[in-house]
C-alpha cells in the first residue's frame, strides 16, 4: 500500500448560499483551511453560491484553485476570475471525470442536487472499487441527516453491503474534515 499526503481537495457544494448564514460561513472556513493545509481546490468553477464562497476563501489565502465548468454553465454559473486554472468541459460528464482525476480527496458540504448526484457518484464509484479516494461529508447541524439515514436505510433493507456505509466518513465540521484529510493514511491511488 503506498500511502500519500492529500494535494488536492475536489469541494462539492451549492451554486446557492441557502437561506442560512452559517452556510457561507462553513464555506469560507472551509476554503481557509485548504490553503492553510497547502491543498489545492478542485471546484466546479463557479463565482456563484457556497461554490464561489469557498473559491474566494481558498485563493485569497493562497491556494491553487481550479476549476472545472462545462460549457453550457459557463454562463450560468458566472465562472469565478483569478482562478489558477480554468477548464471549460463540452459536457457534465467530462466535467466530472476532470474534476475525479485531479482530486486526490473529496468534501461535500451543504449544496442541492448537483451535490448529491457527485456525492452518490463518487460513493458509487468507490463501491465498485473504481478510486480508493477519502469521501468527508460535512454534516454541519445536521445538515446531511436525512441522507445519512436512508443510507443507513439502504443497508438496513438488504440494498447495500454494510461497508458501503463507510465509503463517506462523516463529520460535523470544516476543521475535521481537513484534519481527517490531513492525517489520511490510506491508499487513494
Amino acid at each position: 500500500m503506498t500511502v500519500q499526503k492529500i494535494q488536492s481537495v475536489c469541494v462539492y457544494c451549492g451554486s446557492r448560499k441557502g437561506n442560512k448564514p452559517y452556510y457561507e460561513a462553513l464555506a469560507q472556513n472551509m476554503g481557509h483551511l485548504i490553503a492553510s493545509h497547502n491543498m489545492h481546490l478542485v471546484y466546479g468553477a463557479g463565482s456563484i453560491g457556497l461554490m464561489g464562497t469557498v473559491a474566494r476563501a481558498a485563493s485569497e489565502k493562497g491556494a491553487d484553485v481550479i476549476g472545472i465548468i462545462p460549457e453550457h454553465l459557463d454562463a450560468v454559473e458566472i465562472t469565478q476570475d483569478g482562478l489558477a486554472e480554468l477548464h471549460i468541459t463540452d459536457d457534465m460528464h467530462e466535467r466530472k471525470k476532470m474534476m475525479f482525476d485531479r482530486s486526490d480527496a473529496f468534501i461535500v458540504l451543504p449544496g442541492g442536487l448537483g451535490t448529491l448526484d457527485e456525492t452518490m457518484e463518487m460513493m458509487t464509484w468507490a463501491q465498485l472499487s473504481l478510486h480508493k479516494k477519502p469521501i468527508v461529508l460535512v454534516n454541519y447541524k445536521d445538515f446531511w441527516t436525512p441522507l445519512v439515514e436512508l443510507i443507513k436505510h439502504v443497508v438496513d433493507d438488504g440494498f447495500a453491503n454494510p461497508d458501503h456505509a463507510d465509503l463517506i466518513k462523516v463529520v460535523t465540521t470544516a476543521e475535521e474534515a481537513i484534519e481527517y484529510l490531513a492525517t489520511y493514511g490510506g491508499d487513494y491511488d
